[in-house]
């Protein structure tokens, strides 16, 4: 032992204060929280879906947190680009994910992400649904899903459809269909869904199964033709518009969930914080009723619901992506 040691057992008293004072510090910073602004990812371009919805419940949290929740838009790569900006964020509450379907998808359409949507996130709560809308542009001759699937078959490969990249939820949705329907479209990915969106607006692309919040504007100024939607049921907002299940595809049914997930450790009173301003912002009258009238189902599950929600759909959709052979490297 040299002059400047000391002792093992005050050492062992020092390294245990040091602990110790971490550990408070850390209960405190989370009792504390949030004292500053909080960011919340959206892993997909302003005009999307996700992002609609995202600028909502962030602009609720506002309140409910008593501090500014700022959306910050980290598109490309079908949300791998911003999923992998947060997980590698601090754990403390002040960075979060507004994942989707897409990130359940990932894991079996992409080789390398940067990150484990499992292992690097703590899930927060799932805080809406909503299905898809098949649309056309005015311009294809088509009025139903049965006319679009003879057209396709008559000419295959010939028709494209728009999507907001490999792995989004528009991917997922038409792909699902694409196999069962016997039909070859061809795939034009943009880089977001709004992009997505302004091509089969303007007849670059012919048909895009886009989610509903997003084009329903055109459809009813008639700038987009409906021809069903992804859902299970027929939805209250289009009573009219039939299912693609109703129209021979039984069992089809696709669509989008939303959620917020924040990086791995991230303290429990954090979490349960977070969690408790986004299920009191969804029952509030006015943003329940805003998101209705956009096509969403409110949720405002627990985290340990979303969890194994997230490992269900990564397994479901492993199963459909390898059964229909795609991927998106």
């Amino acid at each position: 032992m040299t002059g400047h040691s000391l002792p093992r057992m005050q050492r062992h008293g020092i390294y245990c204060t040091a602990i110790a004072a971490l550990l408070f510090s850390a209960v405190g910073a989370a009792q504390n929280y949030p004292a500053k602004t909080v960011r919340m990812v959206v892993p997909f371009s302003a005009g999307s879906g996700s992002d609609t919805i995202g600028r909502l419940i962030a602009g609720a949290l506002n309140e409910g947190l008593g501090q500014q929740v700022i959306v910050d838009n980290r598109a490309g790569a079908a949300g791998n680009i911003g999923a992998e900006i947060v997980a590698r964020a601090p754990a403390d509450g002040y960075t979060l994910l507004f994942a989707n379907i897409g990130h359940a998808a990932n894991v079996t359409l992409y080789r390398n992400m940067g990150y484990d949507i499992q292992r690097d996130f703590t899930p927060v709560t799932q805080v809406a649904s909503a299905p898809a809308i098949v649309v056309v542009h005015p311009s294809l001759p088509v009025k139903s899903i049965a006319e679009l699937v003879r057209l396709a078959k008559a000419k295959p490969g010939a028709i494209n459809y728009a999507s907001g990249g490999a792995g989004t939820a528009t991917f997922i949705a038409a792909e699902l269909f694409t196999g069962p329907a016997g039909i070859q479209l061809l795939h034009v990915p943009y880089r977001a869904g709004g992009e997505a969106l302004t091509s089969v607006l303007s007849g670059e692309t012919s048909v895009y199964f886009a989610p509903l919040a997003t084009a329903l504007p055109h459809v009813r100024q008639n700038r987009l033709r409906a021809l069903a939607v992804t859902s299970s049921k027929r939805v209250a907002l289009l009573p009219e518009l039939p299912t693609v299940a109703e129209r021979g595809y039984r069992g089809y049914q696709s669509g989008n969930w939303y959620g917020i997930l924040v990086p791995a450790k991230t303290p429990r009173e954090v979490v349960a914080a977070l969690r408790a301003a986004a299920v009191n912002a969804l029952a509030t009258a006015a943003l329940n009723k805003r998101l209705v009238d956009l096509g969403y189902i409110t949720i405002g599950d627990t985290p340990d619901e979303f969890a194994a929600h997230i490992k269900a759909e990564i397994a479901s959709l492993a199963k459909v992506l390898r059964d229909l052979n795609v991927t998106a490297n």
